[in-house]
């Protein structure tokens, strides 16, 4: 390696591309005769471009979490409504949905216009959230934000919510609820922006906006059946923890990737990130270890889960030390958050409420006590910009992130709530399933494929009966209504409703049609049989 040169001394202090940014016109220039990939720098680029990736992550792993949580034969209803929810925000975000959160030429301070509509003039200008990198790239980005939180709102459609109405609500939610709170917090022209909220990477918009979401569709959705819920418990563990790693490997690239650089703020967002979601899943194992004298699993990723939440505001903003106590803290709270749901008699199935609204919560009010200055300036571009909290004598932040904590409630539950009312007076979108429907399992229901070979049903009908010849000679004598697990689906298949011995469908109509189990196995042999029936008749010719 050669020496440098003589004189040289590295300018360590310097920030940004090796190029000052003197883009011209809407899209940084006319990338037909000039590279606008020099205004900036290759590593930023590429750290947040993976950044991108990684957060993608977190959508399959919110529906492991939420598959493993459910029984199994809700299981893969979970993972496809979570699936399904990014293709409906891709579209949105594209479409409209970055232009409404992020758009600088609108002044109202609560939502964008539609100067971004469909991608327009989105290039290789400085982008909205950091000059280190382009608008475009800014904007793959935040759309993967858009995407987890409408996934995590997904949680409350469990075992009982029809799909496709809630991808409608989806769509209109991302556009009414998720826009509007991201323009508030992170758009320059934001009111929140403007009034001076320490929100990092998403207490806001992410954390609360879909956990008040969450708990405002599961009370429109209404509590589910009650003899569903007898000796009721996750039906898999492994899936819970795996979804619960691949949310932890996302949200380094969530909470790293909000510096917007390859840069020291960014290590600071994932050493935090860490930080506060072991000592979070420490706390929670605990307080359950006081209850059950047994360790839980699933109480550990619990609380990975809530102090992750919690970090994702404050890790850009807070030291390592306070990062401890914040685990600590959201480990307690929502560990007991997780009670209030019985008190207000909402059926938020999956926690969503406790584990990302209020440790969300509790992340924003620790950006009010321990964010400090010169954690914020490690980007390098915000070096002396930003004050901290209490920490910097800045006492008025602890009211100014209360107000946003307040205004991000009241928001996103009374809209979503409205929504989903709305929706659900739609001909055709009814929100929930039928009884039926219900007992049966969301995978049979809305989608005829299910997680597991075998759900609520058997299907190998043979297994019932004694193996005295080989399977292709023997006949299943097994009597349709005995194939099934539970004495309701044998009331179903004689055309009772399960609390209902008139024979009617279930309450709003939406009576189950593929009641004898596997719908799709079963057309399948009435096929065959015709063939053989046929055949036979064409050699009696």
């Amino acid at each position: 390696m050669s020496a440098p040169p003589e004189g040289y001394a590295p300018n360590y202090g310097y920030v940004g591309a090796p190029v000052n940014y003197n883009g011209t016109g809407k899209n940084g220039g006319d990338s037909a005769v000039e590279n606008l990939n020099q205004w900036f720098d290759p590593g930023d680029q590429a750290y947040i471009l993976v950044s991108s990736c990684m957060v993608l992550l977190m959508i399959p792993g919110l529906g492991f979490l939420y598959s493993g949580l459910a029984r199994r034969k809700s299981a893969l209803s979970m993972i496809w409504a979570c699936m399904a929810s990014f293709s409906i925000i891709v579209f949105q975000w594209y479409f409209w949905g970055y232009s409404l959160a992020f758009s600088s030429s609108a002044t109202n301070g609560f939502i964008g216009d539609l100067a971004h509509f469909g991608l327009m003039n989105t290039l290789a200008t400085q982008s909205p959230g950091s000059p280190l990198i382009s608008e475009l790239l800014y904007s793959f980005y935040q759309l993967q934000f858009c995407a987890t939180t409408a996934a995590i709102v997904m949680g409350a459609v469990a075992e009982r919510g029809r799909l496709i109405p809630a991808l409608v609500f989806i769509f209109c939610w991302a556009t009414i609820v998720y826009c509007p709170l991201a323009c508030w917090a992170w758009n320059i022209n934001g009111w929140g922006y403007t009034y001076g909220i320490l929100d990092y990477a998403g207490g806001g918009p992410v954390e609360i906006g879909s956990g008040l979401s969450a708990l405002a569709y599961s009370m429109v959705l209404g509590k589910r059946q009650e003899k569903m819920m007898l000796n009721f418990r996750p039906h898999n563990v492994s899936l819970i923890t795996l979804g619960t790693i691949l949310l932890w490997f996302g949200w380094l690239g969530f909470n790293g990737g909000s510096a917007f650089g390859a840069n020291l703020r960014a290590v600071m967002a994932c050493w935090n990130s860490c930080l506060a979601a072991m000592f979070a899943s420490i706390t929670w194992c605990i307080l359950d270890y006081r209850l059950a004298r047994k360790w839980s699993m699933v109480g550990w990723c619990s609380g990975c889960i809530s102090g992750l939440v919690a970090a994702t505001p404050a890790s850009g903003f807070i030291p390592p030390w306070a990062a401890v106590i914040l685990g600590i803290v959201t480990g307690i709270v929502a560990n007991f958050a997780t009670k209030i749901k019985f008190w207000i008699r909402i059926d938020d199935s999956m926690d969503v409420f406790a584990e990302h609204g209020v440790a969300g919560m509790v992340g924003l009010i620790f950006n009010a006590l321990f964010a400090a200055d010169y954690i914020i300036g490690l980007d390098g571009v915000n070096t002396g910009l930003i004050n901290g909290g209490w920490i910097n004598h800045n006492y008025k932040q602890l009211y100014i992130q209360i107000a946003y904590i307040v205004a991000c409630t009241g928001y996103a539950f009374v809209v979503s709530a409205l929504l989903a009312f709305a929706i659900n007076k739609i001909p055709g979108l009814h929100l929930r399933a039928s009884e039926e429907a219900e007992l049966l399992g969301m995978d049979d229901d809305q989608l005829g494929e299910f997680a597991y070979d075998y759900v609520e049903v058997r299907r190998d009908y043979l297994a019932w009966t004694p193996a005295k010849d080989e399977p292709e000679k023997t006949e299943s004598n097994v009597h349709p209504p005995d194939r099934h697990g539970i004495p309701q689906h044998s009331d179903m298949i004689q055309g009772q409703s399960p609390d209902n011995s008139s024979g009617e469908s279930g309450q709003n109509g939406n009576a189950h049609t593929g009641i004898q189990g596997d719908r799709h196995g079963i057309a399948a042999e009435d096929r065959e049989k015709e063939k053989v029936e046929t055949a036979n008749g064409q050699r009696a010719q």
